[in-house]
């Protein structure tokens, strides 16, 4: 990787740094003439408290418009049975795509784990996917009894199901509403029994279903 050298930006003497610098300011200066103000205490001014943010973005998820849906999967569990999307429908599914090499995917996994024990009577469901290469069980086996989990884990060998719902990167987790409609993804590891998260959460339970007080 090449350095980074100052003197490429600065100049190559005091006049010639000055000159550069000077115009610099003055592009910012007219930069920030052109920009479109408020006047303080205006909504989006600078100045202005900053609005109240909704459910989804105090969770860091980002909100999908209503009627999008995922692609449909039938993947094999670490038990060996074949399991669908369809399987899960009535639910609100945490739809976590990972790997047992993923570093992020460790931090979060307590706390799905969390999740799934204190809401999976009120109609939620975590599924974990791994994709790691080849599924290999003598792998991933260990690693769930070693973090104790117990929600559904689904094997994502060739990463076909990944490729579908378009994950470049893990961490990725989706939220899949009881009727089938994908409400949001989250992108990164995140407090998945945190109070913000939580408070979402309840809100996209099933018809019927008891938030917790």
């Amino acid at each position: 990787m090449r350095a980074w050298a100052p003197h490429r930006f600065l100049g190559t003497n005091r006049r010639e740094t000055l000159i550069m610098l000077s115009l610099f300011l003055a592009l910012m200066g007219a930069v920030w003439w052109f920009l479109p103000t408020r006047k303080v205490g205006e909504e989006g001014s600078r100045y202005h408290h900053a609005r109240t943010l909704d459910p989804y973005e105090k969770a860091g998820v980002t909100e999908f418009k209503e009627g999008q849906r995922g692609p449909e999967f039938r993947l094999k569990s670490l038990e060996g049975k074949r399991v669908s999307l369809k399987d899960y429908q009535g639910k609100l599914v945490v739809l976590n795509f990972w790997a047992t090499w993923c570093t992020p995917c460790e931090v979060e996994m307590p706390a799905l784990e969390n999740l799934w024990v204190s809401h999976r009577e009120k109609g939620l469901v975590v599924v974990g996917i791994t994709v790691d290469r080849g599924g290999p069980r003598s792998l991933i086996e260990p690693y769930v009894k070693g973090k104790k989990l117990t929600f559904p884990i689904l094997l994502d060998p060739d990463m076909r199901t990944a490729q579908a719902w378009r994950v470049t990167a893990i961490p990725t987790t989706f939220l899949v509403r009881p009727d089938g409609e994908v409400a949001g993804v989250s992108h990164g590891a995140r407090e998945w029994d945190g109070k913000e998260m939580v408070v979402l959460l309840e809100t996209l339970l099933p018809p019927g279903a008891h938030p917790a007080r």
